[in-house]
């Protein structure tokens, strides 16, 4: 467990990182002691700065959601951090890759709140009940420590490693799909790059979901109506150097594009 004001200064190594776009080394690196508490704990800190600033906060997103992620940080649940208005990008606005560290895209199904989700109990009946539609959606994820040489507590604190996302136009009613059985199929400049299916996100979107629900409460979060969230993505994260133009489709859901400049 660190001390208040060891987290006060990572959470600020990690903004002034993401200000310069000069990264930083591992927190874990310097700080072996560093828990998943002290972690979520840094992420607030930049979390409230930025919503001091004029900043708001407009959904969350879930990280490490697929088994093999989690095989590969060595835990055994997903991890999350916070979705901002100021992190939007759009699909006919190119994204200037020089804005960003290390830049990937990841392909997600967005859920977009119509009612509050309870907290501690909350179950995938609940989620389902209170999500207005899915809609296409595409994460970018980037890292302020050095060539994403990240562990668990480091991507935590750092904003679960989020950048950005954006909403592809389709809105779709949970009683219109099954959200277990949709094919994603994402392209770079017309080339097949990576393909997934919405059931590799803890074999249900809705559970992750609804794990969030529940885990953010302990940290004074709750997930409202309006809200949108990324519960995971259906495919490995893609790097995305200038000049590249991502399609990414989904059976029975549309598609989202985002390019770089």
């Amino acid at each position: 467990m660190l001390s208040s004001e060891v987290r006060e200064q990572l959470a600020a190594d990690l903004a002034q990182a993401e200000r310069s776009r000069v990264p930083i080394s591992p927190l874990t690196d310097a700080n072996p002691e560093i828990d998943v508490v002290d972690a979520y704990e840094i992420q607030l800190i930049n979390i409230r700065q930025r919503v001091a600033e004029g900043a708001r906060i407009i959904g969350h997103k879930v990280g490490l959601s697929s088994e093999a992620m989690q095989k590969m940080m060595n835990v055994d649940e997903p991890d999350y951090g916070h979705l901002l208005d100021e992190m939007q990008v759009f699909e006919d606005r190119p994204v200037r890759s020089a804005n960003y560290l290390y830049p990937r895209v990841e392909v997600e199904v967005g859920f977009v709140l119509a009612d509050d989700l309870p907290g501690a109990g909350c179950t995938e009946d609940d989620v389902l009940a209170a999500t207005a539609a899915f809609a296409p959606a595409i994460e970018l994820i980037d890292t302020r420590i050095t060539n994403w040489q990240i562990k668990l507590c480091d991507t935590i604190a750092d904003n679960a490693s989020s950048a950005g996302w954006v909403l592809g136009e389709a809105r779709v009613s949970p009683k219109d799909i099954d959200i277990r059985a949709i094919d994603a199929v994402l392209t770079n400049n017309g080339e097949v790059v990576a393909e997934g299916r919405s059931d590799a996100v803890l074999g249900n979107p809705v559970t992750a979901v609804a794990w969030l629900a529940r885990k953010v409460e302990a940290f004074g979060v709750r997930l409202k109506a309006g809200d949108i969230v990324l519960p995971g993505s259906c495919t490995r994260a893609i790097d995305a150097p200038p000049g590249s133009h991502f399609v990414a489709d989904f059976t029975g859901l549309g598609s989202v594009q985002l390019s770089f400049e």
